[in-house]
């Protein structure tokens, strides 16, 4: 009588073993086993992190082995049970893995493919096609769009943790509820006798120490010491938290009516304001969406106020970029003057804090949650939806989403907690804001080289220390050379491609349903050869792993400092020189419960989960073939190389980025 030997993997995750009753049944193409017990309630087998084996005995061969069912029923109380793979031993000695990696929860069968990645012209049974059809089905029902607010990408229908299928929540809430990190903060920075301290200003700019004592780093204590330097200004649009806002003047537009006489003494190359222009020199970074976005109203005790300014800035001849005008509004006037360098000392640096702040905003907003969180959550549920576990797209993108669509209520949690209250655009200004960025986002903006020349910062020669931009290419092209890779593999001609029918469904619902088919967004709706697939993917995996790590972890070195990153500001913009002093700006920042808010959302918004896998990592080997697994040890050698080369950089720098360094960029979003 033959007999099977099956080894079955349970996961490490807390909670991963299971006491219930465990039953499998082999899929062949000559036949099928009887279903079969491999273990009983409180035998010890299936705990957290075990391998076990047993043995299944058929009465005739079955020949190729195509499927396994897992059931699981319940014993006493309804017990999940994480499986990571199942292996089969054939009576010939052939050993076939059959990967899970997800949750066997409730009463329900899970059915398993071999590991082998297959597209959907490949496969020829009738089995492997019913089965591939009817886990979309299943899918298809679990993972279901749903409208967030009017006007935003869609999201997963979930209002909470729980509500989410049980394969993309974390294992231990506790390690990312959003909400118990912020408490974390809040305890270790040792800020409790502030959070309620609301409408009780600070003293003076020193009196904000009383909150940073506690968290100083290199970065955030340089920032401390010349946060009302021009240089240090300047040099945030390059490589602080929000690096995507400045871009090369190519002219200096008339609702911004800066002339040479003001900004002469700022110039250091003995020409005009318009040759520098036409030089190359000139900057410019526009807070043009911020314009009648919605102050916060929430508390009627504190009004709070929010500007769309306009900065030009210049390179001088120490390729340094600082400011050389201010414009508080987008309308120039009498009650909008333009502040200068030349101006009293604290209308420049009230001018300059107005920018920060509205840097501040567009950042967490727009940079962070619409173009990474929520349009990678789009990415996630469509992939979900329609890519079935054996389709090799999604055995390549699985590691960036199997906890990603949390962040929508991880999220939520932000909003209503700091945004809502202590945030300037909270309640309701926040959403306006994704509303308008809506409206000229799009498809090519993720591209992260198109994105980089678009804005005409692609020039190292004109910006040598713009590490971002330099930083970004290096990991996006050992990306897109990754997953070049793996498309040649499994795709052989833009025909394949082609006939693709789970892929073209996947770009589509991104498109058509995620999106909401918004003509001006310019997302493909469908991908017509092997170099469109790879470069769609190259968006889909950079944003979600290294974007995100460029603008989110660099938020506690940035912004912890109050008056480099002002989350809210209590007075209006200035609309008069020469009225403004200590006193007056003190009173425009934040009060003391407000900072110590702002302080603990960027602290737990900049740490790394617990376990966290960074970028190249493959612990759950989704693949079984050896040139997928030589493609990958290729990335990972290729990552590790960029990650030494950034390391050697950084040495003895005052002032490091180390953001876009592969060893600290996570695999997927977290927070």
């Amino acid at each position: 009588m033959p007999s099977y030997t099956v080894t079955v993997a349970t996961g490490t995750q807390w909670f991963a073993g299971t006491d219930d009753y465990i039953y499998m049944t082999l899929v062949g193409t000559e036949g099928s086993s009887e279903r079969t017990l491999l273990d009983k309630p409180l035998y010890n087998d299936f705990e957290r992190g075990a391998v076990d084996s047993y043995a299944v005995s058929v009465e005739e061969n079955l020949g190729d082995i195509e499927l396994v069912k897992i059931e699981k029923m319940k014993y006493w109380v309804h017990d999940d049970w994480y499986c990571k793979y199942i292996a089969v031993k054939t009576p010939s000695g052939d050993y076939i893995e059959f990967p899970c990696f997800r949750w066997v929860v409730d009463d329900k069968e899970v059915i398993l493919r071999d590991g082998r990645a297959h597209l959907p012209q490949d496969d020829k049974t009738r089995v492997a096609k019913q089965h591939r059809r009817k886990e979309l089905e299943i899918r298809q029902k679990t993972y279901r769009w749903k409208e967030w607010h009017p006007g935003f990408p869609m999201s997963i229908d979930a209002l909470s943790h729980k509500d989410l299928p049980r394969d993309i929540q974390f294992d231990s809430e506790k390690g990312v509820d959003f909400a118990l990190n912020y408490t974390k903060a809040i305890e270790n920075l040792c800020i409790n006798q502030f959070m309620h301290m609301f409408q009780s200003s600070w003293g003076e700019f020193a009196d904000f120490e009383r909150i940073f004592v506690r968290i100083k780093n290199t970065i955030s204590e340089y920032v401390m010491q010349h946060w009302k330097e021009d240089f240090m200004f300047g040099y945030q649009f390059l490589n602080g938290c929000n690096p995507v806002i400045i871009q090369k003047c190519t002219n200096i537009p008339s609702k911004f009516p800066v002339i040479h006489e003001m900004v002469a003494d700022c110039l250091e190359r003995d020409l005009t304001l318009e040759e520098e222009l036409k030089e190359g020199n000139l900057y410019i970074a526009d807070y043009a969406i911020m314009e009648d976005v919605t102050p916060n109203a929430t508390d009627p005790c504190t009004m709070q106020y929010l500007a769309s300014p306009i900065c030009l800035l210049y390179k001088n001849s120490q390729n340094k970029i600082l400011p050389i005008a201010i414009q508080l509004s987008q309308t120039p006037g009498e009650d909008s003057p333009i502040f200068l360098p030349s101006d009293d000392e604290y209308d420049w640096l009230l001018a300059k804090i107005w920018v920060r702040s509205a840097d501040f905003h567009v950042h967490q907003t727009v940079t962070h949650l619409l173009k990474t969180h929520l349009i990678s959550e789009v990415f996630a549920i469509a992939m979900y939806r329609q890519l079935p576990a054996v389709h090799p797209v999604y055995k390549v993108c699985i590691f960036l989403f199997l906890h990603h669509t949390l962040q929508k209520s991880a999220l939520k949690c932000f909003t209503s907690q700091c945004i809502y209250f202590a945030n300037g655009t909270g309640g309701g200004g926040h959403v306006q804001l994704v509303q308008k960025a809506m409206k000229t986002f799009t498809y090519k903006s993720l591209c992260f080289p198109e994105a980089i020349k678009d804005r005409g910062m692609d020039s190292q020669e004109d910006l040598p220390y713009y590490y971002y931009r330099d930083d970004g290419i290096k990991v996006w092209e050992i990306v897109k050379s990754f997953v070049t890779d793996v498309v040649n593999i499994y795709y052989d001609s833009d025909e394949t491609l082609q006939r693709d029918e789970e892929i073209q469904a996947f770009v589509k619902d991104v498109c058509s349903f995620g999106m909401q088919d918004l003509d001006y967004c310019a997302f493909p709706k469908s991908l017509q050869t092997r170099e469109q697939l790879v470069e769609y993917l190259t968006v889909v995996i950079f944003t979600a792993s290294a974007q995100h790590a460029a603008i989110n972890f660099g938020q506690f070195d940035w912004c912890s400092w109050i008056p480099n990153a002002p989350p809210t500001m209590r007075k209006p913009p200035p609309t008069k020189k020469g009225q403004v002093d200590v006193k007056f700006i003190v009173e425009s920042l934040p009060d003391r419960g407000r900072s110590c808010w702002h302080l603990g959302a960027v602290w737990a918004l900049s740490q790394f989960q617990e376990n966290e896998l960074f970028l190249g990592m493959y612990p759950d080997e989704q693949f079984t073939e050896k040139s997928v697994k030589n493609a990958v040890e290729t990335f990972q050698k290729k990552l590790s190389e960029v990650s030494k080369l950034i390391k050697s950089r950084n040495e003895g720098k005052k002032l490091p980025y180390y953001y876009l360094s592969p060893d600290r960029i996570p695999n997927s979003v977290a927070v």
